[in-house]
């Protein structure tokens, strides 16, 4: 009886430990901002005014392999009162960008604004390799985004980040909400997908014709108590044994100085 209780313990344990085990969700941190449009005086942080749009995500995790999982999607809900003019700005198609991936034949201003970078693990045999990549973003028909990622060493990474905006008047407390996929990143044929470790992204942009400049985004023009909220939801695939997962963390960016 005594053994068999000692059976029924570790087993107890045993269980325990493998549902913490599937159970574990990676570590995400989050931060956002607005910024200055290069060559545009008088945009970022400025109630009302012309901005772009700075996300910095930081990923850590071991349940995949002693990594996060794969990044499959990432969504970001813009503070409430923050405007959007994508009619306004010229688009580059979808099939230069995710068919032909030809940047270069896209129009000069269907830039979504300076190149980004991201930094991850890819896998080669049974070792994982850092790798970073660019990351260029572009404006697509119909007031979305397209992102190319780019990778040359120690692996050739050629993807895109597709994504729309949803919701543009808002709702929920929030503004505009985006919603993009991103493709799961493959090496070797039955080897683990990529995983990501962080990410550094700008989005914004403007175009002045004469006397009169159009902002792709322009700021709320009031800031609530303790800063802008900003939500954003990063999804996690179901490989290797897991279910997928999303995380979903807050910012309050901080209100412009007085």
């Amino acid at each position: 009886m005594r053994r068999a209780s000692t059976c029924l313990a570790v087993l107890g344990l045993t269980v325990l430990a493998l549902s913490g085990t599937a159970s574990a969700t990676p570590t995400v941190k989050f931060e956002a901002k607005a910024v200055p449009i290069p060559g545009f005086p008088h945009t970022g942080n400025i109630l009302g005014a012309g901005a772009a749009f700075e996300a910095k995500y930081t990923i850590s995790g071991t349940e995949y392999g002693g990594y996060s999982p794969p990044l499959i999607g990432i969504n970001v809900y813009l503070p409430k009162g923050v405007k959007l003019n994508p009619s306004s700005f010229p688009s580059c198609s979808t099939k230069i960008v995710v068919e032909e991936k030809e940047p270069t034949k896209c129009p000069k201003k269907s830039s979504g604004g300076p190149n980004g970078v991201a930094h991850g693990f890819v896998v080669f045999g049974n070792e994982r390799v850092p790798e970073q990549v660019s990351i260029e973003s572009f404006y697509a028909e119909g007031g979305g985004l397209n992102f190319l990622v780019l990778g040359h060493t120690p692996a050739s990474i050629e993807i895109v980040s597709t994504g729309k905006y949803t919701n543009l008047n808002g709702s929920g407390g929030f503004g505009p909400k985006f919603v993009s996929h991103v493709p799961l990143i493959e090496t070797v044929p039955g080897a683990p997908d990529g995983s990501t470790a962080s990410i550094d992204v700008k989005v914004g942009s403007a175009i002045k014709k004469g006397n009169k400049t159009t902002y792709y985004g322009t700021m709320p023009k009031k800031c609530p108590k303790g800063g802008f909220p900003v939500k954003t939801e990063l999804v996690f695939a179901g490989l290797g044994g897991l279910t997928e997962q999303t995380v979903t963390k807050l910012y309050k960016s901080p209100c412009p100085r007085k």
